[in-house]
């Protein structure tokens, strides 16, 4: 019997690295500038949301890898690390 909450785990997990790849590889394929800079100056024109929910476009192919190999706890952890990303970058747009 499989652990649901270390599958889950694990799935979350990769929906944070995905994101994460995710943003650095637009910045990167983007952007002229350096990461940081190019994060910096996202910050100040209130770009930097969008760039983290364009970040978890990676985290479509997590999800449906997984669910393609019947890892469903695994597809669950990426749609929950999405949910907080989404939830991170609403209270970004609204605090900043």
């Amino acid at each position: 019997m499989m652990n649901t909450r270390k599958e889950t785990g694990i799935g979350l997990l990769v929906g944070f690295i995905a994101n994460t790849l995710g943003v650095l590889l637009y910045i990167l394929l983007f952007s002229d500038l350096t990461i940081k800079s190019t994060l910096e100056a996202a910050h100040e024109s209130g770009h930097l949301g969008s760039i983290v929910a364009l970040g978890a476009i990676l985290n479509l192919i997590a999800f449906f890898g997984f669910l393609r190999i019947h890892r469903d706890y695994r597809a669950k952890g990426v749609l929950i690390a999405t949910v907080v990303a989404a939830v991170a970058i609403l209270l970004y747009k609204v605090v900043f």
